[in-house]
C-alpha cells in the first residue's frame, strides 16, 4: 500500500525517496560504492499531526529530514509541500518554499549564530523574505520570545548569556518566525537535560496546537516520542518498517524490529514487566545492505523468503502500514 496517498489534505508527502551517497577512492576519486542512507520512504503529514521517524543512530531518519527541508538533493522519490513539487528544486527556486517548511536542529548553540542578539536571530528570516517594517520585525520578534516563554527582555541578550533549554526555545522561535505549516525537529532535546526535555516537548505540543503545526519529529528516544507522537514511522537500515498510531504502536507492535526497540526501553513503572524480544548481531552496512529484508539477519522469525524477497510496507488488517511478510 503506499505510505503516502496524493491529497491536498496532506501537508507533506514524502513517495518513495532515496539518498545514496557516493563512496569515492583514490587520487581520481573514483565511485567504487554507495552509502544507502535512505533506501526508498513513503509517508505523508496532515496539518496540525507530529509524524515521529524513530530508530537506531544511523538508520537514516535524520537524512530525510534534511531531503524533505530541501538541504540536500534526493537520488530518486519526491518531496511534496502543500501539494507542490519541491523535488529537486534549486537553491533559488526553494526559496520562496522556505516560508513553509523550517527546522529546529539538535543543536541549539551549534545552530545560532554567537554574534547575533536573540532578537537578531529571530527576526533575520523576516527580514531576509521582506514585507514586514523595522518596528514590524521588532513587534513580532518581541511576541515569539514571548511565545516561547523567554520573554521581550531576551532580545538583547547573546547566545551564551542562555542555558541549553532556553537556546533550543530561541531555536524555535526563530522556527515560527515565518508562520511556517511544517518543522522539520531533529532530535530537538537529545542534547538538553531530562528535566528540561519535557518543557520544550510541551512547549512545542502547546504551540502545534495554537498554530495548527505539523511536525517531523526525529528522535532515537521512543519515551520521547510516545510523549509528542500522533504517529510514529520505524526506520531500520534506510527504510520504514511499520507506521502506526502511538497508541497502537506501544501496545501491540507488529514488526519483529519494532517489537524488539520497544521490549528494550526502559519502564516508568520498575515493578511492570514486558515481554523481551532480544535481537542479536550487528546493523549491517548500509554501504553493502541484505538482500531482500534488510532485518532478516538480526530476525529470530526470518524464513528462507525474507533473504531473497523485500516485503512491501502494507496495509494490515488493524489499519497500520508494516513491511513484513508474516503480518497480516
Amino acid at each position: 500500500m503506499n505510505a503516502s496517498p496524493a491529497t491536498s489534505e496532506n501537508v507533506l508527502e514524502v513517495e518513495g525517496l532515496k539518498k545514496h551517497f557516493p563512496v569515492e577512492k583514490g587520487v581520481l576519486r573514483k565511485v567504487v560504492a554507495h552509502v544507502r542512507a535512505v533506501d526508498g520512504v513513503s509517508f505523508a503529514i496532515r496539518p496540525g499531526e507530529t509524524l515521529c521517524l524513530v530508530g537506531e543512530s544511523g538508520c537514516g531518519k535524520s537524512t530525510v529530514g534534511k531531503l524533505a527541508m530541501g538541504l540536500i538533493p534526493a537520488t530518486a522519490g519526491s518531496i511534496r509541500l502543500g501539494g507542490d513539487d519541491i523535488t529537486g528544486l534549486s537553491r533559488s527556486a526553494m526559496q520562496p518554499y522556505r516560508r513553509r517548511i523550517q527546522m529546529v536542529f539538535q543543536d541549539p548553540s551549534a545552530s545560532l549564530n554567537p554574534r547575533l542578539t536573540a532578537g537578531a536571530s529571530v527576526s533575520e528570516p523576516m527580514e531576509n523574505f521582506g514585507g514586514l517594517s523595522a518596528s514590524e520585525r521588532q513587534d513580532r520578534t518581541a511576541a515569539l520570545l514571548r511565545k516561547v516563554g523567554l520573554g521581550a527582555e531576551a532580545m538583547r541578550k547573546y547566545p551564551f548569556e542562555f542555558s541549553g533549554g532556553q537556546k533550543q526555545r530561541l531555536g524555535i522561535a526563530r522556527a515560527l518566525a515565518l508562520n511556517p505549516s511544517v518543522i522539520v525537529a531533529d532530535e530537538p532535546v537529545s542534547a538538553l537535560d531530562v528535566s528540561v526535555q519535557a518543557q520544550v516537548l510541551n512547549l512545542m505540543m502547546d504551540l502545534q496546537e495554537e498554530f495548527g503545526l505539523a511536525y517531523l519529529f526525529v528522535s532515537h528516544d521512543l519515551g520521547v516520542v510516545e510523549h509528542i507522537g500522533h504517529r510514529i514511522a520505524v526506520m531500520y537500515l534506510g527504510r520504514i518498517v511499520e507506521i502506526a498510531t502511538r497508541d497502537a504502536l506501544f501496545a501491540s507492535p507488529r514488526h519483529p524490529y519494532t517489537r524488539a526497540l520497544i521490549s528494550a526501553a526502559p519502564l516508568p513503572d520498575p515493578r511492570a514487566r514486558r515481554e523481551k524480544l532480544v535481537i542479536e548481531g550487528d546493523v549491517p552496512s548500509p554501504q553493502n545492505p541484505p538482500p531482500g529484508c534488510h532485518f532478516h539477519t538480526r530476525c529470530p522469525f526470518a524464513q528462507p523468503r525474507c533473504k531473497v524477497e523485500e516485503p512491501a510496507l502494507r496495509q494490515l488488517a488493524d489499519g497500520r502500514l508494516a513491511a513484513c511478510h508474516f503480518e497480516d
